[in-house]
Parts: C-alpha cells; structure tokens; sequence
C-alpha cells in the first residue's frame, strides 16, 4: 500500500514495483542485523519445560545472558537446565528487573564459547508465537530453514532476537531493480528486542521502550548527510532503521555513532529530523510501532489506510504485506 502524504492519496501496489514509486537519488537506509538462533527449550531436573528466549548478554561476562523464560516464577537460583534432548546444559544465575518493569532471568553457559556451541547447534530460530506451535520444530532442517527465512537477504551484524520484518520483501532481484533506478541502498545496525513489541498497557503518552543496540557508520552517516544538503528524500526501511536515524539527528544531521543505545519512542508531536520517507508492514493496535506510523503520516490518514487495509485483506504481523510512505 503506497501513501502520498502530499495528496493524501492511497494506491494498492506490488512491492515488486517498489523502484518505479521512488525517486532517482533517493536514499535507502536498511537495518542489517541478523537474527540469532536465540530460542531454547530446556528442561528442569524435575522435568518441567522451560522456553527460553535469550535477549542479550551481560556487558562484562558475556557468558551470562539476560533472558526471557516461561515459566519464570517456578525457576531458583543456581538450578541447572538441560536442553531438550541434548547434552548441552545452563544455570539459572539469578534474576532482575528489566527497564520495562518486567522480571528476566540471568543465565549462565559456563563460558563464551559455550554460549556460540549452544546457539549453533540447538539454537531455534526466535519466531514469534503466532507462525507456528515450535513444539514440533524437532527436525534440523525444519530448523535451518526457520533461521534462513526469518533473515533479510542482507543480514549480516548477529544480534536481534527478532527481524527487522520491513526488510524481507527485498530480494536481490529488487535491489537489482532499485540500483537500475539509481536509488542509493545505505546500512545501519539496530538489534532488534523484544521491546519493540511490547504492547502498550497504559496510555501512548505513558508508554516507554526498552533500549536497544545500535551503530551508524561514517560512511552511511555522510551519505545521509549529503542527500539531506543536496534535497534528496532519506527513506528508512522499518521503524527499526527510522528510529536509529531518529536516535543520530542533531541539527538535521546524522552522526555517526559507534556502539550505542537507543530507547527513541517515537509519537505524534515528534519532529522528524533525518527521515523522509518509510517502507513498514501493518502493525497492530496498541503497538508502539503503529503510534510511530500514525506520528510520520498523521494518525487520521494512517486510520484511514488501516481501515481501507483491513477491507482490502492485507496481511499484518511479520510476514504480512507491507506499506511505503512518501
């Protein structure tokens, strides 16, 4: 679905089409993080399940990762857990209480190395719960194939526990397309978390996001820049991509930024820097990534495209179709 802010116009397309709607010089930025194998299912000595959901490590001991578990509340300190039909095994090290308020679990591997071992051997791809029950992913290429498909062709910085969902229409067939049409393609790094997703419970004004990693290198930052003097349109790939623009703009310009972290909760009243344009998919009610839609379009016109979206019966969630905005 294409919106024209300008004309206030909605057009059904096709993304394959998407080279023909932008403009020679306009500048692509797409997020290439690559999605870890960061699920795990294990078991407690008395044999209970336990789905575990790795978020990031711990910045001095990355051996012990900070983590998602379910069930939480039956879990004690210093308890071993076995992965389901492996030798591979962790500890509960103990639990905190993330930025969002909600309680996570420290888990120890023993060592780095053991951390990489497990994930590249039993790792699951972190899908989210509504693709398929993962009770049954127990074939390896059932696995592998999982991994392969919730990636972007161009994913290549390992650290989100979820896809930047924008970026898996583009195969290499529409970059040859996009290169054609003389639209420049730029990269920046957001490691997507599982606050990005976090329903919003209180009110749009009340709601917070966790913070997540991210880094802007020189060489995209002064592409960036440059397009911004010479008048050309900087289009973000995922509100991933726009948030970390957003997260670099000082004074209309991006900065680049080495190793940082952003918790930008974008919401009508935000005054867009850097961002001129946006490819995302339709995302759900009460999500802070449709509050960042309706901030970038203005809340009636994007109630209208959702309304006019859900009569013509695109597909939402991660998979589903996707929107541009120019």
């Amino acid at each position: 679905m294409w919106l024209n802010r300008g004309a206030q116009e909605i057009q059904n397309r096709r993304f394959d089409e998407i080279a023909d709607l932008l403009l020679p010089g306009d500048l692509l930025i797409v997020n290439d993080t690559k999605v870890i194998p960061a699920r795990l299912v294990a078991q407690r000595q008395t044999g209970g399940k336990v789905d575990i959901l790795l978020l990031r490590p711990e910045s001095t001991r990355p051996w012990i990762w900070q983590a998602m578990a379910t069930p939480l509340r039956k879990l004690k300190e210093n308890e071993t857990l076995k992965i389901t039909g492996t030798e591979f095994e962790l500890q509960v090290h103990s639990f905190i209480t993330a930025e969002d308020g909600q309680k996570r679990v420290l888990l120890n591997f023993g060592s780095q190395e053991k951390v990489f071992e497990t994930l590249s051997s039993v790792g699951l791809a972190p899908l989210p719960p509504y693709i398929r029950n993962l009770e049954n992913n127990d074939t390896s290429q059932r696995r592998d194939d999982d991994l392969e498909r919730y990636q972007t062709v161009f994913a290549k910085a390992p650290g989100a526990v979820a896809a930047p969902t924008a970026g898996l229409h583009f195969s290499h067939d529409i970059f040859r397309l996009l290169e054609a049409r003389k639209v420049d393609v730029h990269y920046v790094t957001l490691h997507v978390g599982p606050g990005t997703f976090k329903p919003i419970t209180t009110t749009v004004e009340g709601h917070a996001i966790e913070s997540e990693l991210f880094s802007i290198s020189s060489d995209t930052a002064s592409a960036i820049n440059c397009a911004l003097d010479e008048g050309r349109r900087v289009i973000a790939v995922g509100t991933t991509s726009c948030r970390a623009l957003e997260s670099a703009g000082v004074s209309g310009r991006v900065r680049p930024v080495e190793s940082g972290s952003t918790g930008l909760y974008i919401k009508p009243g935000f005054q867009f820097q850097i961002v001129g344009g946006l490819i995302t998919n339709f995302h759900l009610s009460r999500s802070s990534l449709l509050v960042l839609v309706a901030a970038f379009a203005g809340h009636e016109f994007v109630m209208r495209a959702y309304r006019q979206a859900v009569a013509d019966r695109y597909r939402f969630y991660s998979y589903g179709d996707a929107m541009l905005i120019t």
